[in-house]
């Protein structure tokens, strides 16, 4: 039954920790792109099209995070066999 509880918990947190690492360093990442095109505007596209490809492999781990936490969720029981394993009726 712990097992449940944890796993339950472990989605949430691990969801919001990968969301909220996601949106921190996308940001900083966006802010050091915008600081090379104001340094070199010349070089703007260059420093976009590196910041875009950076921010896809960002996001792509945000992507992996929740496509795992779908899976988890999968090894979530429903509701009712959880409240044959609290009562203990078969």
């Amino acid at each position: 039954m712990w097992y449940f509880a944890v796993l339950s918990l472990t989605i949430g947190f691990g969801l919001a920790l990968a969301a909220i690492a996601s949106a921190t360093s996308q940001g900083r990442a966006i802010e050091a792109a915008m600081n090379g095109i104001s340094r070199q505007p010349e070089s703007a596209g260059q420093i976009q099209t590196a910041m875009i490809i950076g921010l896809a492999f960002i996001e792509a781990l945000t992507i992996y995070a929740l496509v795992l936490g779908f899976v988890l969720m999968g090894k979530l029981p429903d509701a009712a066999s959880f409240m044959n394993v609290l009562t203990g009726a078969h």
